[in-house]
């Protein structure tokens, strides 16, 4: 069995961590809190991201970054910390060593996708992208759950061959630009999502949403390279139901409380862990102007976080747009080829 590292002792971390150690795999779980770790260590579970998980035998909680040394290392940060760690943990990989990134977002500023910031961080490291619908506290607790990994033929079987169980299924895409669209991008249309409903909308209103919003994402996925169908597989349609639609997301629940009138700063500490959508909101909003790609429900989620735009007229925007034919855009992704 090779050894495998986590980077980020986050829920999401802890969980990948967990699903490891019990396939057999000798796993070390880094974090940077030399407390936090401690009492992982002594308790055998993440009381605060992932409580009621216990900890194998086989998982080593740690700050040691040696533990880095490592036939696989998955990365588990916020999308906003993705190029510090990789320049943290650059001297301490192995030359070769497949790095997994599971961050959903875009740098802000660059707007580039996390594959490329580790890309240009980490150049002696081929990169793969995991993303689909798993939230952690599902996938600690072994539920099954199904997701993709993205990156070259090679890269993909590998990880698939290391970190593929009974109850998590991986499959593979050369698509990285649709992968990671498709998890970062849905984020946003989750906020909005959760906005809906905070106001006090129906199923309509939040299925609308959910589809239309598949639609811009998949609409800005294509003019940036990703392959259209992508977006019907798990890391887009997949991840954006999961999203939309679970207790367990952080974007949802940001979006009810917003919907009900609370300061995006209140929600934010409220939720305590970071909301990913906020940021893809901007990043998403500045792409389609320099794209020229039609990214309503993009638009009015900035307008509403960044600009102060009343939540209710966000909606009738929205729905008092000019007549289109559904099919069109179909035709204008060349959604069919």
């Amino acid at each position: 069995m090779p050894n495998i590292a986590v980077y980020g002792a986050g829920s999401w971390g802890s969980a990948l961590a967990v699903l490891l150690a019990n396939a057999g795999h000798q796993v070390s779980l880094i974090g940077r809190d030399p407390d936090a770790m401690e009492r992982m260590r002594k308790q055998r579970e993440n009381t605060h991201y992932l409580p009621g998980v216990v900890l194998p035998s086989r998982l080593l909680p740690t700050t040691d970054l040696k533990q880095l040394n490592a036939d696989l290392v998955v990365f588990s940060v916020p999308s906003h910390s993705v190029r510090e760690a990789a320049r943290i943990v650059k001297p301490y990989l192995v030359p070769g060593c497949i790095v997994v990134n599971t961050a959903k977002g875009l740098e802000d500023g660059t707007h580039l996708r996390l594959s490329q910031v580790l890309t240009e961080e980490l150049s002696q490291n081929p990169i793969a992208v995991l993303s689909g619908p798993s939230h952690a506290e599902e996938v600690g607790r072994d539920m099954p759950t199904t997701v993709v990994v993205g990156s070259d033929v090679e890269t993909a079987v590998a990880v698939q061959d290391m970190m593929m169980t009974s109850k998590f299924r991986i499959y593979t895409n050369p698509d990285v630009i649709g992968v990671e669209l498709g998890g970062a991008l849905k984020n946003i249309i989750a906020l909005c999502t959760g906005i809906a409903e905070g106001l006090g909308f129906g199923d309509n209103t939040k299925a609308a949403l959910m589809t239309r919003g598949l639609a811009e994402i998949a609409r800005l996925g294509v003019a940036l390279g990703g392959h259209p169908l992508t977006f019907a597989g798990l890391s887009g349609v997949g991840d954006l139901i999961v999203t939309c639609t679970s207790l367990h997301s952080r974007n949802r629940r940001a979006g009810v409380a917003l919907g009900q009138g609370k300061p995006l700063e209140i929600v934010l500490k409220d939720v305590g862990m970071v909301v990913e959508g906020v940021r893809a909101a901007r990043v998403a909003y500045q792409l389609s102007k320099e794209k020229n790609v039609s990214m309503p429900i993009t638009e009015q989620a900035y307008k509403v976080l960044f600009e102060g735009a009343d939540p209710q007229e966000a909606v009738v925007d929205l729905m008092s747009r000019g007549k289109r034919h559904e099919l069109e855009e179909v035709v204008e992704m060349s959604w069919l080829r």
